[in-house]
């Protein structure tokens, strides 16, 4: 800044460092209110689901998670069964916890996996049958 040697310099640095903090002040309000607005619930849940439903990887990880599920169910039904050994039920939880999350954290290996016995086993049986 350069050295004021005048009263109506100074007057003149003194008007414009006063329209300057009150645009700065004006600013910080504005940032203040913007701030009050985001962290409200409401915003705070609305942007979180906009999160959430734009996420590339939502439908894979619910349709794994779901097989996952349904996978170690059906695999603890059939271990239990109608059984009422209290060993077996324990055991048929145990291995319905790690089906279910070895298919829940590794959907894309059993995708690879089920691609490999739809290409491999399905279409030799289509070969096979006699045509009309």
């Amino acid at each position: 800044m350069e050295n004021i040697t005048s009263t109506v310099a100074l007057k003149n640095a003194i008007q414009r460092l006063e329209v300057e903090q009150a645009i700065s002040a004006q600013l910080l309000k504005e940032q203040f209110y913007l701030t009050c607005e985001s962290f409200k619930p409401v915003n705070l849940l609305r942007r979180t689901l906009y999160e959430v439903a734009s996420s590339p990887n939502l439908i894979d990880n619910i349709i794994g998670t779901a097989v996952g599920l349904a996978t170690g169910y059906l695999s603890r039904i059939v271990v239990v069964s109608v059984s009422g050994n209290l060993i077996k039920k324990l055991f048929g939880s145990v291995l319905q916890l790690g089906v279910t999350n070895a298919i829940a954290h590794h959907p894309e290996t059993i995708k690879s996996i089920g691609q490999f016995i739809f290409q491999h086993i399905l279409r030799k049986k289509e070969k096979v049958l006699p045509r009309m």
